[in-house]
């Protein structure tokens, strides 16, 4: 097993490509390798999109790789082309792993096109606000598996969730991968299993690309670290009932008794992100800064939205992705737990997460606020209260984008590196699984 050798063969690419130009490559790749690729139709989205499958190899076991899960995350694409392209060419390292691959390139098309705006532009931070959605979790493909517990049940999968329900229901996986991307961040990973061989291999990947690894705040509070920056999954009950969503790819995975990982790789890099050292503040300064930074960014979307809100007349997905996504904002404040060890010295990549996650939510939420407001402008709804939002916001955007301008979260990482990563820690299960047991 070299997964290195394999990385090294990514080919560098400038963009991330339109849901059109990604279904193009597909045929593309159907066509030219006839023998191998099998292309079919598995669903539909909720727009009527064309929900593809890529079938590859002949194994005993078979994996599902899912990309795409969230629109805002395109990385995983390049990581699937890339990943059914290899497999075609290198007869060894399809049959090696004993796998048959089924590949979704795209999991989310029509949220992946309102997000296309951006695309040709990676790395750039204020094309990606000014362009930027993300439907609620309870409008996500990732989280709208059905769920039921003690005292929580969701039975409302969406389409294209529906459609890896059918895939996984008829493949019956060993091994399933949801490719993620995050903006500032480090990478690390999830797995649903205590594996502490392969949380190591997955740890080392993103050092052979030169890409930090994530040391802050873990992204879902509590989560339980197997090694530094590989986390155990936490349960869908967690997530699912705290927000009215249900459960993740790896709750539907587990009914199979499949590994299930999760990679999570940067848009931007900066050493700070793994910066142990102690800034000289206590960690409850942290907190308490971005707690009430947060919950300014809170009153300024809400007081906009009363402000329209006997306006609004366009069913847009903007629209119920900034009132739902509000809403998550403000739960999220009211379960924050007492955390222990509140005078104890913070840690840079402590410090330096809070704050970059609090430029995120600013311009990601009023990005889509803004987006919201032109919807309705596009529709010939120019009422005097509309318009003026539409000034304030546009002034405070660029207050907050100023801001995040000024404390940026390092240089844009080239795409062949991100892909790099996804598809190291794709073969790395895979091999780990091949292994079998210790």
């Amino acid at each position: 097993m070299n997964v290195a050798e394999h990385m090294s063969r990514v080919p560098g690419r400038a963009v991330f490509p339109t849901v059109d130009a990604l279904q193009a490559e597909l045929q593309e790749l159907a066509a030219a390798y006839p023998d191998q690729v099998r292309l079919r139709r598995i669903g539909d989205s909720r727009l009527g999109e064309p929900l593809h499958a890529v079938t590859v190899g002949d194994g005993p076991a078979d994996a599902v790789v899912i990309a795409g899960p969230h629109p805002n995350e395109p990385v995983g694409a390049l990581t699937a082309l890339t990943l059914i392209k290899l497999l075609c060419e290198d007869s060894k390292l399809q049959a090696e792993p004993g796998l048959r691959w089924h590949v979704v390139a795209c999991a989310d098309p029509d949220g992946a096109r309102l997000n296309e705006g951006w695309y040709a532009r990676p790395g750039d931070r204020r094309a990606y606000a000014e362009h930027f959605y993300r439907p609620d979790l309870a409008d996500q493909v990732e989280w709208t598996f059905p769920l039921t517990t003690e005292d929580h049940r969701f039975d409302r999968p969406l389409p294209e969730t529906r459609a890896l329900m059918r895939l996984m229901d008829e493949v019956r996986p060993s091994l399933v991968c949801s490719l993620h991307n995050g903006e500032y961040q480090g990478a690390f990973f999830y797995l649903n299993r205590h594996d502490a061989t392969l949380a190591r291999r997955l740890a080392a990947l993103p050092g052979l690309e030169g890409l930090p690894l994530h040391h802050g705040e873990p992204e879902l509070p509590g989560a339980e670290p197997i090694v530094p920056t590989v986390y155990l999954t936490p349960p869908g009950a967690q997530v699912g009932r705290a927000f009215g969503a249900g459960g993740s790819s790896a709750d539907y995975a587990a009914a199979f008794g499949a590994l299930h990982l999760v990679t999570e790789v940067p848009t931007w890099a900066d050493d700070r992100v793994a910066d142990q050292s102690p800034t000289g503040r206590t960690y409850g300064q942290i907190l308490a800064e971005g707690a009430a930074a947060r919950r300014d960014l809170i009153d300024t979307i809400q007081a906009g939205m009363r402000a329209v809100a006997g306006d609004l007349s366009v069913r847009s997905p903007f629209r119920r992705s900034t009132s739902n996504t509000l809403e998550t904002f403000r739960r999220l404040g009211e379960l924050e737990e007492p955390m222990p060890d509140l005078a104890r010295p913070a840690t840079v990549a402590e410090e330096f997460g809070n704050r970059q996650m609090l430029h995120l939510m600013r311009l990601r939420l009023l990005g889509t606020f803004l987006r919201m407001l032109d919807a309705e402008i596009a529709a010939g709804n120019l009422t005097p209260a509309i318009r003026e939002q539409r000034r304030l916001l546009t002034e405070q955007f660029e207050t907050w984008y100023g801001r995040a301008e000024a404390d940026p979260p390092g240089l844009p990482i080239e795409l062949r590196k991100l892909v790099a990563v996804q598809l190291g820690a794709i073969l790395s299960a895979a091999f780990h699984l091949a292994e079998g047991p210790a």
